[in-house]
């Protein structure tokens, strides 16, 4: 049996694997993240996570290699991770109240045969007081996160609903990724 390895240094991506009864190792990919102008929010996703699973396959050509990157789309514009914590609440003032988009990119690689696919996952936010956002970015929790916020951790008290896969918002598809990695004889 192959092994599978998880180029990403997510601690919320190994730890969904590990939940799912994956065995795995971790080697962080080293790769200058590239994107070209004008992708829509899923082509991002779907090219970092094939970079990042391409860069760390090339050493490893035996290896089944999971790669994935996510992100946060509110009226089509990607929300990165905050650049400070004033900036963790000037995004968190955006989403509340408001429906936005996470996408999560994955690439599985063994050898020439590549998986790449996307998920969606729609969450809407209660509406916020500028006071417990405050609140919440003094925890540190949003400071490492997509969009600024951990739905898996404090974060999830500002959530009203999603519609789709909780665990994609999380980081990581890995119902999906599971059922790929079938088609990987693993």
């Amino acid at each position: 049996m192959a092994e599978i390895i998880l180029a990403s240094a997510s601690p919320r991506r190994k730890e969904l694997l590990e939940t799912a009864g994956i065995s795995f190792t971790v080697k962080v990919a080293d790769v200058e993240e590239v994107i070209e102008k004008n992708m829509s929010a899923d082509k991002v996703v779907m090219s970092l996570a094939l970079q990042k699973a391409s860069a760390v396959a090339k050493d490893n050509p035996d290896a089944v290699v999971i790669g994935a990157d996510t992100v946060v789309v509110l009226d089509g514009e990607i929300l990165g991770k905050p650049k400070s914590e004033e900036n963790a609440v000037e995004l968190l003032m955006m989403l509340s109240g408001r429906v936005h988009t996470v996408y999560t990119g994955v690439a599985i690689i063994k050898g020439e045969k590549v998986k790449n696919f996307c998920e969606a996952t729609q969450v809407e936010f209660y509406p916020l007081e500028k006071e417990e956002i405050e609140a919440y970015v003094a925890t540190k929790e949003p400071m490492d996160k997509a969009g600024a916020y951990g739905i898996q951790g404090r974060g999830c008290v500002l959530i009203k609903k999603i519609n789709g896969d909780y665990f994609n918002v999380v980081g990581l598809p890995v119902s999906a990724v599971y059922r790929e990695l079938r088609d990987f004889n693993v």
